[in-house]
């Protein structure tokens, strides 16, 4: 059998570009739950159900949701993968407000909303997570909870996004939650399919 090939490290500026397209490309997700009135999972979606119930814009709840979160990272995971994620929920944040004035869409289909918007949160985070970077919040605090206390991290994820889906009954019609739950559907399947062991070799 050939000898395996190492996996090739990522240069700077293949990281600076896979964030910025990355953050881009979720935050255009974004805009798409927020005008179709849907939501997703973690703390992209408990900041989208504080928007859609107090109408309270995005960026701003996204970043104070995520300040604990982050630090906690800093002090758990060490100051190289949480500087960038830091970077990647600042730039989530910021292009989130902006893409609204850089596209606007005068008709959109909830059920296509939540596909594509669903399918575009999936790339995006995949992206980021290729180049070892993630998007803060829950994530962050499962992972500690299984290092300190043995809860594991993804059961522990699940209940938050469930908890989150369940509270968007006091708020959305229950349709909105149906497809939010789809949208989710397709976002975790990009991930899944894709974000695996032998998939993708390089590191960063």
């Amino acid at each position: 059998m050939p000898n395996a090939v190492p996996p090739q490290r990522h240069r700077l500026h293949e990281d600076v570009l896979a964030i910025l397209l990355g953050t881009l490309v979720v935050a255009l997700g974004i805009s798409f739950y927020a005008q179709a009135m849907l939501l997703t999972g973690s703390t992209m979606g408990l900041a989208l159900l504080v928007q859609h119930g107090s109408g309270l814009g995005f960026a701003p709840v996204y970043i104070a949701l995520n300040l604990p979160f982050v630090a906690l990272g800093f002090l758990r995971m060490g100051w190289r993968p949480m500087l960038r994620t830091a970077a990647a929920v600042l730039l989530v944040a910021g292009f989130s407000r902006l893409t609204p004035g850089w596209v606007s869409v005068a008709a959109l289909d909830p059920v296509y909303a939540a596909v594509t918007g669903g399918g575009l949160m999936g790339i995006g985070m995949l992206m980021l997570f290729r180049h070892r970077t993630g998007l803060g919040g829950i994530n962050i605090l499962a992972l500690y909870l299984q290092e300190r206390h043995g809860i594991r991290a993804g059961w522990f994820q699940l209940g938050v996004d469930g908890v989150i889906m369940l509270s968007a009954f006091l708020i959305l019609p229950w349709d909105r939650v149906a497809l939010s739950m789809l949208g989710a559907a397709v976002l975790n399947l990009v991930i899944g399919m894709n974000h695996r062991p032998g998939r993708y070799a390089a590191i960063s």
